[in-house]
């Protein structure tokens, strides 16, 4: 069955971060609608700038968000004058679906009703629209993610409509969500997220959940910096002094006056002599020796980091009204609402485990369990060596390997409300 989760908020900045959270969870964004009211026209003369900036990796404005939904557009809607829209609420806009009805209510209040929401409420949202406020909506087929939706569009406080533009005459069974069922009339519209008081007839059940959440760590790789190690190459004048030797030839004459003897007579013919002259001049040359080397490497460091946080648990709490002071009576016992037990829990962790490195906060899932085993009509004649082994498996299901940590502390909750 295909239902749409519908929220207003005051302004598009808070709208658009629902947005990018139900994309980040893995909401369809085909499946996400997005409406605000333009009045001044800013939002239309940033768009294409918006979403230039969406290209170069900048930005975040209507450009940003509605560039990831389909069906951007324009419209003029009665009564609220122009909006822009994306997402299939903007496409049945668009497509003028709902037209009779938007004759007497506007275009939005129209496609609202189409989604099975009833006249006055599709009436509120579109009041809330023309006052500037801005529109979400995200389309379900699974019943399995409709809580999800409502959960994430909670947590930014929207409007509730029925309290703000329906008068305190008109009932409300919202925090300022409305789901609608396609096909189904404003009578058997589905409510989501709030505080409910239902009568229960002779016969009837109701089932209340009991939710807990799981903390999760894993890890990521970050850049914390670059180190660069060039090679450049630098020039630096050198001398060296070298003795160098040059050769000159010398001709000198000397009077001589003495009889010449047979070698002297050789000299009667021609001849000659040749001396070369040498010079010694510099010669250069360069090789190459390595000097030093740069190692350029890596050094990992592993450590280890604990991460504490907090995870939300769901308890169901009876009450029986005709008992003062008293809660739900089971298996002929009564008990306590767990917030008395509070102070006691709080004293047995501070003389047991307050030395431990861990928060009462990070105890009290482990008191609560305690006090919700001691509660449960199914465990009415159990004693506490027929109970842990169950009470341990459940316990492991959701806080694996942490049972002999907690387990005095859950034990000391069950025998405190069992008055043992």
């Amino acid at each position: 069955m295909a239902h749409t989760v519908v929220a207003l908020y005051d302004d598009f900045d808070t709208a658009r971060r629902v947005v990018e959270e139900l994309v980040s969870a893995g909401f369809d964004r085909e499946d996400i609608s997005l409406v605000a009211n333009d009045a001044s026209g800013s939002m239309g003369s940033t768009l294409k700038t918006d979403k230039d900036d969406v290209t170069a990796g900048e930005g975040a404005g209507f450009g940003a968000v509605v560039g990831t939904l389909i069906g951007l557009g324009v419209a003029l809607i009665p009564g609220v004058g122009p909006v822009l829209a994306a997402g299939p609420l903007a496409a049945a806009l668009m497509a003028g679906i709902g037209a009779a009805a938007g004759a007497a209510t506007g275009g939005i209040a129209a496609s609202l009703i189409d989604l099975g929401m009833s006249e006055d409420e599709a009436g509120y949202y579109n009041e809330g629209l023309r006052g500037g406020g801005t529109l979400v909506t995200v389309s379900l087929d699974d019943d399995t993610y409709v809580g999800r939706a409502q959960d994430i569009m909670n947590r930014y406080n929207p409007i509730d409509v029925n309290d703000r533009f329906g008068g305190s005459s008109l009932s409300s069974d919202t925090s300022g969500l409305t789901t609608g069922t396609s096909g189904l009339s404003s009578g058997q519209k589905q409510s989501s997220m709030g505080t409910t008081n239902r009568n229960v007839d002779a016969g009837d059940q109701v089932s209340l959940p009991v939710v807990e959440e799981e903390l999760n760590v894993g890890k990521r790789t970050v850049e914390e910096g670059v180190a660069r190690v060039r090679s450049v190459v630098r020039e630096t004048p050198v001398e060296e002094q070298v003795h160098l030797r040059d050769e000159h030839v010398t001709v000198e004459r000397h009077p001589v006056d003495r009889p010449a003897d047979p070698n002297d007579l050789n000299a009667f013919r021609e001849q000659t002599i040749e001396v070369t002259e040498r010079r010694e001049e510099p010669v250069v040359q360069k090789q190459a020796r390595v000097v030093e080397e740069v190692v350029v490497g890596k050094e990992v460091e592993e450590h280890t980091e604990t991460v504490r946080d907090t995870v939300r648990r769901t308890d169901v709490e009876i009450e029986n009204a005709g008992t003062t002071g008293r809660t739900g009576s089971m298996s002929g016992m009564t008990y306590r609402p767990y917030t008395d037990y509070e102070t006691d829990f709080h004293t047995h962790y501070d003389t047991n485990y307050a030395s431990s490195g861990y928060t009462f906060d990070q105890y009290t899932p482990a008191y609560r369990y305690g006090y919700t085993l001691a509660t449960t009509d199914r465990y009415g004649d159990y004693d506490w060596d027929r109970l842990e082994p169950e009470a341990r498996r459940y316990w492991e299901e959701r806080n694996p390997n942490t049972w002999e940590r907690f387990k005095d502390s859950i034990r000391e909750a069950w025998d405190r409300v069992r008055g043992r």
